[in-house]
């Protein structure tokens, strides 16, 4: 009974959550640095990617955008990895179960971790899913997106072009 409110209430969130029109925005100040727990078992934590260009996403496997976006932001750090780039996926469900199958399914070569506390969501006022923000070398959030529909990979793709470039 217990995970069926729970899957209910995933549901609704889903609804309000996919009515969020698409934004995004420019950032600016340090990235709030965290530690979690990676699907490959080790702890991760960003400052350890300082130098690099590093896209945050905040997803969970309810959510159809997410998977929607989630093979693009692979190619995306396929392709731009050895230039000192990565994605990070923050999943953010209390229970990993889902996000555990879908990977499976989908797997995907960028760390994904573990927000089962809803930590690191709450440090990045995480209220869309997806959402997405981009941290520069010097570890500065510079730019945000909430939500996703097709074609925003573009606008990632000249946002990470931009911050490799610095």
């Amino acid at each position: 009974m217990q995970q069926f409110i729970k899957q209910c209430i995933a549901t609704v969130l889903a609804g309000i959550l996919l009515i969020t029109p698409v934004t995004a925005g420019v950032m600016s100040g340090e990235a709030p640095d965290f530690t979690l727990k990676s699907h490959s078992g080790q702890n991760i934590r960003l400052s350890e990617y300082r130098g690099e260009v590093v896209l945050i996403n905040f997803w969970a496997s309810w959510c159809g955008p997410c998977r929607q976006e989630m093979p693009l932001l692979d190619e995306l750090h396929n392709q731009y990895n050895a230039l000192g780039f990565t994605v990070l996926g923050v999943n953010v469900e209390q229970d990993p179960y889902q996000a555990r199958k879908l990977l499976k399914d989908m797997p995907v070569s960028f760390p994904v971790l573990f927000d089962d506390r809803s930590v690191v969501s709450k440090q990045y006022d995480v209220i869309a899913m997806p959402s997405t923000v981009l941290v520069d070398r010097n570890g500065n959030m510079r730019y945000l997106h909430k939500g996703y529909k097709p074609g925003l990979e573009e606008v990632y793709l000249e946002q990470v072009r931009e911050l490799i470039r610095e």
